[in-house]
């Protein structure tokens, strides 16, 4: 798999079915090595470990009602009274991070109300905050850690 602009942590793989398989610690099992699931590891690992989100506060591919359509995001963080907070969209290295990843962020954001929003491909990673629900996003030179974010809102 390719090296990230993502801090190295130690992953567990094993063979599964024939196929490589990566430990996700939020689902707890391991799932299927793909380069978006390679990509979402490390994110979930840096979220989790380097900026303090509460691993019990996030959940991965978390179900979202969009019209009559069932989307699903990457990552979902939220807040001590279970609001959604954090909302990331992962894509492989291979995979630009452009428009339309954008705008399916902001179709998913949607129904979620979230304040932080990521587009991540593990290579180049865009956040932007919005400190009340309606309000234009602004876009973030660096993701906040946990406390900063909570204090921000």
């Amino acid at each position: 798999m390719l090296e990230l602009n993502l801090p190295k942590y130690k992953y567990r793989i094993e063979q599964r079915a024939g196929k490589l398989a990566i430990f996700d610690p939020i689902r707890k099992k391991f799932i299927v090595l793909t380069p978006e699931e390679w990509v979402r590891q490390h994110f979930l690992n840096f979220l989790n470990t380097h900026l303090k989100y509460p691993a019990s506060l996030t959940s991965v591919e978390t179900g979202h009602k969009y019209n009559s359509l069932t989307k699903r995001s990457d990552i979902m963080v939220r807040d001590n009274a279970l609001k959604p907070l954090v909302l990331v969209e992962c894509k492989a290295a291979s995979v630009a991070i452009d428009d339309s990843t954008i705008r399916q962020l902001a179709v998913y954001n949607t129904q979620c109300n979230a304040r932080l929003l990521i587009a991540t491909n593990g290579l180049v990673t865009y956040a932007g905050l919005c400190k009340t629900p309606g309000e234009k996003f602004k876009t973030l030179d660096q993701i906040p850690d946990y406390d900063s974010l909570t204090a921000m809102l």
